[in-house]
């Protein structure tokens, strides 16, 4: 009775370190460990998320992974060049869009222009009405002083 299976552990080269554990103590045990100190609580999320390997296979894959990482590395960021390299051209290659994609931000631009003035003139035309109503304030106040007959200039 012959059984093919894909599984890596069904062929008994990989051995495990046991049953899987059951979920309410493997929750608890993450939870606990997240309590009293987060990397045990990060390493035992870290071996569940990998499947339970025994240590050997962490160490193998550990291994397999550093050197992978190099290569893996070097090729992402030859990607991140050429991505950085071409928004600094912020071109996407087709004529047609980049025109309308110009002519899009120019009119944007003139429109945020169009507002700033607007906002400055409106700016401009508060600060003239509080200065409006000051001075009036202030012209009130001394003709009520004046017509109360308390004007205490200082004249020499």
């Amino acid at each position: 009775m012959s059984t093919s299976t894909s599984s890596p552990w069904a062929s008994g080269k990989v051995s495990r370190c046991g049953p899987f554990p059951r979920r309410s103590i493997e929750i608890g045990a993450i939870v606990v460990s997240f309590i009293y100190w987060w990397p045990v609580g990060l390493a035992l999320v870290a071996w569940k998320i990998a499947g339970y390997p025994a240590l050997g296979e962490l160490r193998d894959y550990a291994k397999r992974g550093a050197a992978g990482w190099e290569g893996g590395t070097a090729r992402a960021s030859r990607f991140a060049r050429a991505f950085e390299a071409s928004n600094r051209r912020g071109t996407t290659g087709n004529w047609a869009f980049e025109e309308y994609r110009k002519a899009e931000l120019d009119r944007l631009d003139a429109q945020r222009r169009a507002l700033q003035e607007e906002s400055r003139a409106f700016a401009e035309f508060v600060e003239e009405l509080k200065r409006a109503k000051d001075r009036d304030q202030f012209d009130a106040f001394m003709a009520k002083r004046r017509a109360d007959g308390n004007d205490k200039s200082f004249t020499a």
